[in-house]
């Protein structure tokens, strides 16, 4: 990305784990409590990817789980992230581009998708 500390800083904000600081400035992770981490690294000339289709093409994917999915789409704009406007499946999850241009979804939870899955049977 082009710069990993403004983009390590926004997913910081959304997930709310720790910023651990590389060796340089062109590096730089988060990690969760349970010991999970997401790392950064400065790409020179980073293009962000052409996404669904196209060059380049999508470099990472990150799915985030949410049980509002309405209140999570309203936190992800303001920390900057902007909504795509390829949506494959709007009912079940919501495709976003992080501020370095990276497709990220917010996904509603595995009961909610069961519920909506009944209710389309139930109405087809």
């Amino acid at each position: 990305c082009p710069d990993p500390w403004a983009l390590a800083e926004f997913y910081r904000g959304l997930l709310g784990w720790e910023l651990e600081a590389g060796s340089d400035d062109d590096w730089v992770q988060l990690r969760s409590d349970e010991g999970a981490t997401m790392a950064f690294q400065r790409v020179p000339d980073h293009r962000p990817p052409a996404w669904p289709e196209g060059e380049p093409p999508q470099q990472a994917h990150v799915d985030l789980e949410t049980d509002d999915i309405d209140a999570a789409e309203a936190q992800v704009i303001a920390a900057g992230a902007r909504k795509s406007d390829f949506q494959p499946e709007p009912r079940y999850f919501r495709v976003f581009l992080d501020p370095a241009g990276h497709p990220f979804c917010l996904v509603r939870t595995l009961e909610q998708r069961r519920e909506i899955a009944a209710r389309e049977r139930e109405t087809a």
